[in-house]
């Protein structure tokens, strides 16, 4: 993690957050499921930390209790050096400007009632815009930042195509001048081709106006392409954390094997070294002790199964959830 203090935009310590599972006639709870189980990360001024793994490991949950949508159980969320942790909504409403979400479904994330411009129009009264002209010269601006001409502001959603959707809530992202975006899984529901568009935008917008991603995907092809940094997440739980250039040369944890032998390859060598998962996940609510990898990992020992796996730094800033990395 950035060893300099004053490039930190972001930092997450120990996140936690836990739903409980209910049975009965009067809902008694039985048990819980640890969504996020004890996540830290950090992002940088102008850089882009990618958390990537299957569905359902916790990074949407994650990227929603950095965005304040809900409250964590427990943990600590600094932003721009003040913890905003367990500020209530009032104090959160000036600090949403800075920290916005381009959502997974473009489709979904836009009013379908409203034209785009009223849309993006929306955040400029935010920011305090009051001029009508104002408004609609910045609209303009935007829309032709993200590759949109102009003179669409007046077209509904429904009349626009799904990578022209997903830049238009880029733009509505955009408006009210953010410092963070949280990014999740912008991409997949987009054609390859597509994506790449999509990507190389983000890339773009991210030189011209300093901006800090938290990129929340499953595919390593896109994370290798737009991260700075990389945390691989399983079950709540961060496995890998490094550099990217770092994590793709030397991947370390089972788990990010696996992730790396799920990449198509037409290359027969590395066809041969793939990793495979054994077995099924834990119960959400139900881990065994130890390490929660353990049912699904071919590398697994005893060792692995009595108390909970600890950090362990194979190199200057690459942290495994692995014993066997020490």
């Amino acid at each position: 993690m950035s060893n300099s203090l004053n490039s930190r935009l972001l930092v997450v310590r120990d996140l936690k957050k836990y739903f409980p599972v209910r049975r009965g006639f009067f809902q008694k709870i039985i048990g819980w499921i640890k969504a996020v189980d004890g996540v830290d990360v950090t992002i940088d001024k102008g850089k882009t930390l990618a958390l990537v793994g299957e569905s359902g490991c916790g990074k949407s949950t994650v990227g929603r209790l950095i965005l304040r949508l809900m409250d964590a159980d427990s943990g600590q969320i600094r932003f721009c050096d003040r913890d905003i942790s367990n500020i209530d909504q009032k104090e959160m409403l000036p600090l949403r400007r800075q920290i916005q979400i381009v959502f997974q479904d473009p489709f979904g994330s836009l009013n379908p009632r409203m034209t785009i411009g009223q849309s993006i129009e929306e955040g400029l009264k935010i920011v305090g815009i009051r001029s009508y002209y104002k408004r609609k010269d910045r609209i303009n601006q935007l829309l032709s930042m993200v590759g949109i001409i102009p003179s669409a502001s007046d077209r509904y959603p429904h009349e626009f195509s799904g990578g022209q959707r997903q830049r238009i809530g880029i733009a509505r992202a955009l408006s009210v001048e953010p410092t963070l975006i949280v990014c999740d899984e912008p991409v997949s529901a987009l054609d390859v081709s597509i994506q790449a568009q999509v990507i190389n935008l983000l890339k773009g917008l991210q030189r011209e106006l300093g901006l800090s991603y938290l990129f929340i995907a499953h595919d390593l092809n896109v994370v290798g392409y737009i991260s700075d940094t990389v945390a691989v997440m399983y079950l709540g739980q961060i496995m890998e954390y490094a550099n990217t250039e770092e994590l793709f040369d030397n991947p370390l944890h089972p788990y990010t094997l696996a992730l790396f032998s799920a990449i198509p390859s037409v290359d027969r060598d590395k066809r041969k070294d793939q990793w495979s998962l054994k077995g099924e996940a834990p119960s959400a609510f139900n881990f065994p002790p130890g390490c929660k990898f353990q049912g699904r990992c071919p590398m697994v020992e005893a060792e692995c199964k009595k108390d909970e796996i600890g950090f362990f730094e194979a190199a200057e800033g690459h942290l495994v959830r692995c014993w066997k990395v020490k």
